[in-house]
């Protein structure tokens, strides 16, 4: 059950509806899913929020479904079912496959076994892992 409303377009302040128009035409649809909608009781937070995730979540050294799947893993990680289920469903969209899926849950519950275990047992970091921002 959320714990704040879902702001509905035609409910909305002028200023939350210019981001709902600039999403909508963003991803070419017809109206903003629920995450957008619950941002909107704060407005601010709904533009910085969503200005930030154009920027993050455009194609770069990374590509657009590798970031998919890296979101997958961290909402995995935090327990956040909004988002492993939207961002699993764009990640489908953007052409990852149904064994890519299988595979990158995989991946998912191998390192949420070997970081527990790391971390129960304050495993220490080997020298040569430890990262030198210098030397890259």
């Amino acid at each position: 059950m959320a714990t704040v409303s879902l702001v509905q377009y035609e409910d909305a302040s002028e200023q939350v509806k210019q981001v709902f128009d600039e999403i909508k035409r963003t991803r070419n649809v017809k109206d903003v899913n629920n995450f957008w909608k619950s941002l909107a009781n704060h407005p601010a937070t709904l533009r910085r929020t969503w200005e930030s995730l154009c920027e993050v979540m455009q194609p770069g050294a990374l590509d657009a479904l590798t970031k998919e799947m890296i979101y997958i893993a961290v909402s995995v990680a935090n327990n956040c079912d909004y988002c492993i289920h939207s961002h699993t469903a764009a990640a489908f969209a953007k052409g990852m496959t149904q064994t890519q899926y299988q595979e990158l849950l995989a991946v998912i519950g191998m390192a949420s076994e070997t970081n527990a275990l790391a971390t129960a047992m304050k495993v220490p970091v080997d020298t040569q892992f430890l990262a030198d921002a210098d030397k890259k």
